[in-house]
């Protein structure tokens, strides 16, 4: 298992994982090494696994009855990713998940989870952490979606991932922020005339 994965741990829970705690969450972790546009989550299949991106992207998306795709989450390095309705409820995934670059990945399935949050209480309070925040995370952009312009919501995407316009293609940077490619283009744009 990467350090990148323990780094991620330690610095969401402020503690340092031992050395005996590193080794058992390490067993636990299947390193994958995908290709670009491989969609490892399906929607309507069991997602079983739960994924850490040490390198690469992916996105997470749902396709609606006109065949449009719409982005939900994108996860560059660092970030877990999976439909994680699906992992822990063990109904179909209501959501795809694929690579947008050739990705290393670490997967965990459920029963690796389940015995990783028994038997190490730092990740236990690190998987908690991480599911409260995603869940005020995913409150604030439903919030912003009503309150602040395409523009400014852009605006704020860019400048928590600045390395997302050089990675991510416009049309799913759009379909994120719900609005079509041509608006996006337009913004960019006008913010280009800004400066």
């Amino acid at each position: 298992m990467q350090n990148n994965i323990r780094e991620n741990i330690e610095a969401k829970i402020n503690q340092k994982l031992t050395e005996a705690e590193y080794e058992k969450l390490s067993r636990w972790f299947v390193p994958i090494q995908l290709e670009s546009k491989v969609q490892f989550v399906k929607e309507g299949q069991v997602s079983r696994n739960l994924y850490f991106v040490d390198s690469g992207a992916t996105h997470t998306f749902i396709v609606d009855k006109k065949g449009e795709v719409h982005t939900v989450q994108f996860g560059l390095e660092g970030y877990w990713t999976g439909d994680m309705y699906s992992f822990f409820s063990g109904n179909p995934s209501i959501f795809n998940v694929e690579t947008l670059e050739p990705s290393t990945l670490f997967a965990m399935k459920h029963i690796d989870f389940e015995k990783a949050c028994e038997q190490i209480p730092k990740f236990e309070l690190f998987f908690r952490i991480l599911v409260q925040n995603g869940y005020l995370s995913s409150l604030q952009r439903i919030a912003k979606s009503f309150s602040e312009g395409a523009e400014q919501r852009y605006l704020t995407l860019i400048k928590n991932n600045p390395a997302l316009p050089q990675r991510v293609p416009q049309y799913l940077v759009a379909s994120y922020l719900g609005i079509k490619p041509q608006s996006l283009s337009r913004i960019r744009q006008n913010l280009l005339k800004k400066k």
